[in-house]
């Protein structure tokens, strides 16, 4: 379940997506450069091996550990793209594309969001999209959606099966995990599985808030939002925390935990993008990175904690969540004031996240050392202690 946000004003567009996934279906930021490739040369997805193209773009992307695809991401063009579940009445193949699939290939291979859109729906019409999406649910499928962006405009791209819709975005537009474009939406869309997955209620609440957005900084706090300015999660026993864009898991039926977050604000003149690597926006830090940049942000994360930014971010994201009222305000407004510093003089990239490393390491130290009660329902304490790694080190019961 995701939730994925454009804003298309006439000097730049803003795009903003929270990657929510399984809980410790770790996902790590990967950058990879333009390459030239052996004709005839085939290329290993997912799931499926499709015929490579002559060349490819310079990518950054957010990328869930297992997989060869991408949840969110960007080019050397300015093209940025996240892409969304959807659940459909049509048929799921066996094997395919996933979505994630399909945002990578469309980044490597597109120079604008127009071109993206058709690198997308001439895949998907030739190789269908399908396989098993989940991390701990392997057959769990779905369909995807797509926000697709460029400095100067951006599409909502909707599928069912091999079928396609689009529509160009003005102004602010926001997609969450349920069909939107009239006349597709209502003719495939699985109205029992897409009313479990809340999208309705979390795109209400993302519109709003992006058309009021003005910035950056905005999509911070859009991307940390709980629901009606609430402090921490409001929890259902039907699907946990999944009411609100900051999504926290622990529901009976449907769960799902915003496991990465991305913000970009592009421009012809150039892109700027924000990323957290870690799960939980209301809990991370929103650092700098390029595409044209690589740094080093340690090592990428694996199916078990490790020194991985990520699995580091975990000790102080789920010790938090014993008590976000009373542990949050131990370190987010310096988080918030260093964000806002970092967005009005941007700063050195290797710098920035050598400075988050540092302070992730403190902020964690400070609030395990903090005596707090679990002030959650027992039914999201037994969730999480049934997903909580041996090797996870936290105050969290």
């Amino acid at each position: 379940m995701c939730d994925t946000i454009v804003i298309v004003r006439s000097d730049c567009v803003l795009f903003a997506k929270n990657s929510d996934r399984d809980p410790n279906e770790a996902q790590g930021i990967e950058w990879r450069p333009a390459r030239i490739h052996e004709t005839g040369a085939q290329l290993r997805c997912t799931w499926i091996e499709i015929p490579q193209v002559r060349e490819t773009n310079a990518i950054l992307i957010s990328r869930p550990f297992w997989m060869w695809g991408a949840e969110m991401g960007a080019n050397e063009h300015g093209v940025t793209i996240g892409n969304e579940a959807v659940f459909t009445r049509e048929s799921y193949q066996k094997l395919g594309l996933t979505g994630m699939d399909l945002v990578r290939l469309a980044l490597e291979r597109a120079s604008s969001a127009r071109q993206a859109c058709e690198v997308i729906t001439s895949l998907l019409e030739q190789h269908g999209q399908g396989g098993g999406c989940g991390y701990e649910n392997p057959r769990f499928t779905y369909h995807n959606s797509l926000l697709v962006a460029d400095p100067q405009r951006a599409f909502v791209l909707e599928t069912a099966g091999r079928q396609w819709a689009i529509e160009e975005a003005v102004g602010a537009r926001t997609i969450s995990n349920g069909l939107t474009i009239a006349g597709f939406a209502e003719k495939h869309s699985d109205l029992l599985y897409t009313r479990i997955s809340a999208c309705r209620l979390r795109r209400n609440r993302t519109q709003r808030l992006a058309e009021q957005a003005q910035g950056v900084q905005d999509l911070f706090r859009l991307l940390r939002d709980h629901g009606d300015g609430r402090p921490a999660p409001e929890y259902s026993w039907l699907n946990g925390g999944m009411a609100a864009p900051c999504m926290h898991a622990g529901g009976l039926i449907a769960a799902s935990q915003t496991t990465a977050s991305w913000v970009s604000e592009l421009r012809p003149t150039g892109s700027k993008h924000w990323v957290t690597g870690t799960a939980a926006p209301c809990t991370s830090l929103f650092k700098p990175v390029g595409v044209h940049s690589p740094i080093g942000t340690g090592p990428f994360p694996t199916a078990e904690p490790d020194e991985s930014l990520w699995w580091r971010h975990e000790r102080l994201h789920r010790a938090v969540m014993r008590s976000p009222v009373e542990l949050m305000p131990l370190f987010a407004p310096q988080r918030d004031a260093l964000e806002a510093q970092w967005v009005c003089t941007p700063p050195d990239a290797q710098s920035a996240w050598n400075e988050g490393s540092d302070l992730l390491d403190k902020w964690t130290r400070i609030v395990q050392e903090h005596p707090a009660k679990d002030s959650r329902p027992l039914y999201i304490r037994r969730y999480w202690s049934r997903r909580r790694p041996r090797t996870l080190r936290t105050a969290s019961s």
